[in-house]
């Protein structure tokens, strides 16, 4: 077979370009009529969109292929850009394996920094720089932003530098150059961002260094100022193709456009409905203007999965209709129907993690009246990693062997490990290794000279490290701040083990006190960095775990003895990962729990940007549904301990987008415990009425949730606590009402039952309007 059916359209044409087009095409074997005209499509903008699951690399390397076998380009004047190393190895591999032979001469083909680190070091000195210029990491950079702030003068506790480096970061993923920055970021940093980040700039040219910002930027700035040298590539690139088009960001979407702005044969391949990077700079709007950027540009959907059943598909695809940013495309497959998507609602979140680690034992032995599944086909999907950790304390208890993929398991998390040292000390003053991890973390001043002093004053006494360093203080031996750091750590530490024998507080309470007068909550607080909100989160979700335990010793011994259990022997583990983390996997099974509104979709990232946040946790959701294979199941808890503190949660929006008839409720007749009814009612009355209600209340949103493990803490009545969905509020806006627990407080939105109350003492809550009365019909 040729890669032209009809040979009559090259009449005329050169006998070399006939000859290359009357070659054997095997590549376009299996492809669907799709993917065989994205790849064929050589001429002009081609958007390729591609839904999750349609083939989208095997139709990106087969064009590639293609370009290569009909001789419209030498390998050379191919430019393909990916965005990790890994994506680069795969997509050079698979060119090769459908050539038959090993691809050589393709030096463009690599990830955006790759390609852009080969084009700045051949034109350094257009940005003032050499062509052996320093690529830094990380810590350097911050270590230079850390200098930089010390020297203006500037209090790194108040203004850290970590904010700073997010700022200078987010500037070049826009491409602006200092002078650029606008001036509605003049206030950045305490008003000194900007000149901070044109010092910061100058100083890497001082020592011929870039970030990985600049490596971007630079090229950018090149093309735009030297006319000769874009066009000098824009000859050579006679066929550009970039991979997930939806990550870019605008210094990416930039550098693009210049490129593709001479031969205008660029194939962009992406999926508006799994954008889920706007958290790191990444723009869903470059590909829903792709046309408009390229006009006649050529689109291309690819719609037909290859690894859903319908009902999966259906699912997904009820929740992406909600967004309106997006520009549309409907899945389907030839697979059979399967199973429909599974729900089911939970009273707590630790009966949600021992139902799922039930379900897998059940799923793993086939007793479902499903095929058995191997450990390795099923994975857990969080939206927040602090998640994790009731799977991973459940999964330890019951011996089901599981991994964390994309980070550390929950107790191996840095910041975990650090507030078990201080737990660790607290217990045990003589633990000396607890006390060399959390002597200076967060910071206190004590450099390496006063940790060797601590050490060697302990040595000579004796004595524990903790009594080296109060012994050190007292003779005198570190001085200034960091000796004051220090005698109050110490002083902090002794107070905290007197503590422990304090009837009237809770090792919960005391975990607290801990983590907040050492001053470790505060330094994740001050962190701007994207990970510190999940590090708090983290947390958070640890103080919760000491739930179970009678005091902290009880806590420290458990946890040291599941760890110590834990070996890695190679064999089938359940997978626990993020959604962001799952992006572009696939499993057979897939369990997507916590969807919960405030949770998923996330409340902060609603907060911080509003409906655009919205869409892409929207986004998020279809994503992690799309990774299932045959079956998915979703869960949501009526309570969540938070701090020691029972919350009530809604089901997420997202559940009632599923469409009803590709959903299979497995809540069995039960009462759901959602409401204010969940935080612990004093009143049966509310609960009991809900309940008369419920049967009443037509629809599968009826949903209903198990209690038989109640926590002990609620009284029984508010087991009896149902949420309708279906219900509609009477109350309006702007409406004075009380809720029994919260106070009073004034309507702020209205959505169906929910209700959005601005509390006077308790802040902006949702509750059901069930459970609130007017503010005039309080009985006391």
């Amino acid at each position: 077979m040729s890669s032209f059916d009809d040979m009559d359209a090259f009449e005329g044409a050169a006998l070399s370009a006939r000859a290359m087009a009357a070659r054997p095409a095997p590549y376009l074997d299996g492809l669907n009529p799709a993917q065989r005209q994205a790849v064929e499509t050589l001429d002009g903008p081609v958007l390729m969109l591609a839904g999750a699951g349609t083939g989208k690399t095997r139709a990106l390397t087969a064009r590639i292929v293609h370009l290569l076998n009909t001789g419209r380009a030498r390998p050379n004047e191919i430019l393909a850009v990916t965005f990790t190393n890994k994506a680069a190895r795969e997509m050079k591999n698979r060119v090769g394996h459908m050539l038959g032979q090993t691809i050589e001469g393709m030096p463009w083909l690599g990830t955006f920094h790759s390609i852009c680190v080969k084009l700045l070091r051949r034109h350094a000195e257009l940005v003032g720089l050499k062509s052996n210029f320093t690529i830094l990491d990380t810590d350097d950079q911050l270590r230079l932003l850390k200098q930089l702030v010390s020297a203006a003068g500037i209090d790194d506790k108040r203004w850290p530098a970590r904010q700073l480096s997010g700022l200078i970061d987010g500037w070049k993923n826009r491409a602006l150059v200092p002078e650029k920055v606008p001036s509605a970021d003049a206030g950045a940093y305490n008003n000194r961002g900007t000149e901070l980040y044109a010092q910061y700039q100058a100083r890497l040219k001082e020592l011929n260094a870039v970030d990985f910002g600049d490596l971007l930027l630079h090229v950018v700035t090149i093309f735009q100022a030297h006319e000769d040298v874009l066009a000098q590539y824009q000859r050579w690139f006679r066929y550009i193709l970039v991979d997930e088009y939806q990550d870019t960001n605008v210094a990416q979407y930039l550098w693009l456009r210049l490129l593709a702005g001479g031969h205008r044969n660029i194939c962009c391949v992406g999926d508006d409905d799994q954008s889920i990077y706007g958290w790191r700079g990444a723009e869903v709007g470059n590909i829903l203007r792709f046309e408009k950027d390229f006009p006649g540009a050529h689109v291309v959907r690819l719609e037909q999965n290859y690894r859903s059943t319908p009902h999966i598909l259906a699912a997904a695809s009820g929740v992406i209709a909600g967004n309106r940013g997006r520009l549309g495309k409907e899945l389907f497959t030839d697979l059979t129907e399967g199973e429909k998507v599974r729900l089911i609602g939970h009273w707590d979140g630790d009966e949600e993690a021992r139902w799922v680690g039930e379900e897998i034992e059940a799923m793993q032995k086939g007793t479902r009246g499903q095929r058995g599944f191997s450990l390795d086909e099923m994975a857990i999907l969080v939206r927040a990693s602090h998640q994790m950790r009731a799977f991973e304390d459940r999964f330890l208890t019951i011996g089901l062997p599981y991994r964390v993929i994309g980070g550390p398991r929950f107790y191996e998390r840095m910041e975990i490990r650090d507030a078990m040292a201080y737990f660790r000390l607290v217990v045990s003053p003589d633990d000396d290794l607890a006390f060399e991890r959390i002597v200076n973390t967060p910071k206190r001043g004590l450099g390496d000279k006063a940790q060797q002093t601590i050490q060697v004053t302990a040595r000579a006494g004796g004595v524990s490290l903790l009594e080296g360093a109060a012994l050190a203080v007292e003779q005198g031996l570190i001085k200034g701040k960091g000796g004051g750091e220090l005698r109050l750590l110490v002083e902090n530490l002794r107070r905290w083990g007197r503590m422990t024998g304090d009837p009237d507080l809770t090792h919960m309470e005391l975990a607290e006190i801990v983590l907040d007068e050492s001053g470790y909550t505060a330094h994740w607080q001050n962190d701007k960095t994207p990970e510190a909100p999940g590090r708090l989160e983290n947390l958070k979700e640890l103080v919760k775990a000491l739930e179970g335990f009678e005091n902290l010793q009880g806590f420290l011994e458990h946890v040291s003895l599941i760890m110590d259990n834990e070996t890695d022997d190679g064999g089938a583990k359940v997978s626990i990962m993020t959604l962001h983390a799952a992006k572009g996997l696939e499993f057979p099974a897939v369990f997507l729990p916590g969807w919960e509104d405030g949770l998923f979709p996330s409340q902060r990232s609603m907060d911080e940007t509003g409906v655009k946040g919205l869409e892409e946790e929207r986004r998020l959701a279809y994503v992690g549904i799309t990774r299932a294979e045959e079956i998915c199941t979703i869960s949501f808890a009526a309570n969540r301990r938070v701090f020691g503190q029972w919350q009530s949660s809604l089901p997420s929006r997202f559940v009632d987008e599923l469409p009803e008839e590709h959903v299979e409720v497995l809540t069995p007749p039960g009462l759901y415990g959602g409401g204010y009814g969940a935080a612990g009612m004093s009143s049966g009355v509310e609960a009991r009425a809900a309940e008369a209600n419920v049967y009443n209340s037509p629809g599968w949103k009826r949903l209903q949730a198990r209690s038989a493990d109640r926590p002990v803490s609620q009284p029984r009545e508010s087991r009896n606590t149902v949420i309708d969905l279906n219900a509609v509020s009477s109350y309006v806006m702007g409406e004075r009402v009380f809720h029994q627990k919260f106070g009073y407080g004034a309507i702020v939105g209205i959505e169906g039952d929910k209700l959005e109350i601005a509390f006077e003492k308790a802040g902006t809550k949702k509750v059901v309007s069930r459970f609130i009365c007017a503010a005039d019909d309080v009985p006391f």
